[in-house]
């Protein structure tokens, strides 16, 4: 029994021997064949690299040139000899300025603020000039592109924008910058800037003006000795987006200019304009200002086809027309600057509102000389008639020489009885009264007329005296 256990003990051993030993053969066989395929012969590994081209010849991705970042010797600090030079100065310090182009992308004129007296403008800032010390050798004369970490190590122009309230670089997702180098040295430094400045407008045409606006771009620290700032390309420097516009301007031009500018402590300095044109568009305000204003001037000559002595209804007319004329001056002015000269719309609205104003004057005017005549009139008709009021007749010498026909004639009065003489004093002191009755009376119907005669004129002269002022302003202003 033993010798049976002993002999099944030989037998697993042996196999397991076995089995080692083919598994280490294996291992070692094929550690072999892969340092005969990496290390075969030049032929067998082109026929094996054409044989794998043939069939991976439609993935572009196998065609990329060898990544030459995962050698340490081809960092970007290595490679441009960032360490091995002074960053802090100029290119060429000491010697003539170095020139630096510039062009300019407008992407969006964000808005113009007339209260503020400023506009928003987001572009692309692109910088163009040679530094030596960053020229790197290169067989195939590509360029280098970076991003703004970069940036932070070289030299770069110092521009900033001249009269800016805020500006900032963008940042989502990440800084935008781009710093491209060639082999030679030639660097172009790009940003997407979005920046608020100042804008000197001039309202005395408002709303029927146009405003040209300027964005500034200088150096800060670089005077014309050290860095010669100029557009690369002249005017065609300036681009714009032609989806670019605006609710209330036209933008008619961009253009650029290039002027010195002086300051008395550091010196001269190169700056860079970008200039554009904007004309206001007319439409908005002839709808909100002046069709209301020229309605309610329209409203108040209502008033003189209305009866004089229609006191209710003239008058709340003519406080109305007068209050709305004062609500849209008061929201014209609102959105204004309150700026110390006339504008074109104070000039329309305020003559209108004394359009306005003045029909209110000119009803006072017919109520007033309506309840004077009326006075009058009631004094007169309430008078009594008694004979001291007669004036006195002249003593007369009547004869016997007439008839009844004379006496009827002079009164139609004849008495029976009495003293003849006295009966024809009597009758010429009332014909004289009656007279003077008669003339009063003519005087009053004529100041009646003339009440009414003037709001007949009022109808023409108002509406004649607003066309013509509309025609003058119409033709000065537009």
């Amino acid at each position: 029994m033993l010798t049976v256990h002993k002999m099944y003990f030989s037998i697993f051993i042996l196999l397991w021997g076995w089995i080692l030993s083919t598994e280490c053969r294996t291992h070692r066989q094929g550690k072999e064949i892969h340092e005969v395929y990496k290390k075969g012969s030049r032929p067998q590994r082109q026929r094996r690299e054409a044989h794998g081209e043939g069939h991976k010849q439609g993935s572009p991705i196998l065609k990329r040139s060898p990544d030459i970042t995962k050698s340490p010797l081809t960092k970007s600090e290595q490679l441009l000899r960032i360490d091995d030079h002074d960053f802090s100065m100029r290119p060429g310090f000491g010697g003539p300025a170095i020139p630096v182009g510039v062009d300019v992308q407008v992407e969006s004129l964000d808005s113009i603020s007339e209260v503020d007296m400023d506009f928003t403008m987001t572009l692309y800032l692109r910088h163009y000039w040679k530094d030596e010390r960053l020229s790197f050798p290169s067989t195939n004369n590509q360029s280098m592109t970076f991003d703004g970490r970069l940036v932070k190590k070289i030299w770069v122009p110092d521009m900033f924008f001249v009269h800016s309230k805020r500006s900032f670089i963008h940042d989502t997702t990440t800084d935008n910058v781009m710093l491209r180098v060639q082999p030679d040295g030639k660097v172009l430094y790009s940003l997407r800037v979005t920046v608020t400045a100042m804008c000197n407008m001039d309202f005395s045409r408002f709303p029927l003006d146009t405003q040209t606006c300027s964005l500034e771009i200088e150096s800060y620290a670089y005077t014309e000795d050290d860095l010669m700032l100029y557009w690369k390309n002249g005017n065609d420097s300036l681009k714009t987006d032609e989806r670019i516009s605006l609710s209330q301007f036209l933008i008619q031009e961009f253009h650029t200019t290039t002027k010195l500018a002086f300051y008395s402590s550091t010196g001269w300095y190169n700056r860079l304009y970008i200039n554009f044109t904007l004309r206001r568009h007319i439409f908005f305000f002839l709808l909100q200002t002046y069709f209301p204003a020229t309605l309610m001037v329209m409203l108040s000559w209502v008033s003189f086809w209305i009866d004089r002595r229609a006191v209710p209804a003239r008058v709340p007319l003519g406080i109305t027309t007068v209050l709305t004329m004062s609500t849209i001056i008061t929201g014209v002015n609102a959105s204004m600057p309150r700026v110390s000269y006339i504008k074109a719309v104070d000039i329309y609205l305020w003559v209108s509102f004394v359009f306005v104003f003045l029909s209110v004057l000119e009803y006072a005017a017919v109520n007033y000389l309506t309840t004077v005549q009326e006075r009058k009139e009631r004094k007169l008709r309430d008078k009594p008639a008694c004979a001291c009021s007669l004036p006195q007749p002249r003593p007369m010498m009547v004869d016997g020489s007439y008839n009844d026909g004379d006496v009827n004639e002079l009164g139609h009065f004849m008495a029976e009885d009495g003293d003849k003489q006295e009966r024809m004093m009597v009758q010429l002191a009332l014909g004289s009264e009656r007279g003077s009755a008669r003339r009063k009376n003519q005087r009053y119907v004529s100041m009646r007329i003339d009440t009414h005669a003037i709001d007949k004129y009022s109808r023409i002269i108002f509406p004649g005296a607003y066309i013509l002022f509309n025609l003058i302003y119409w033709s000065i202003f537009s």
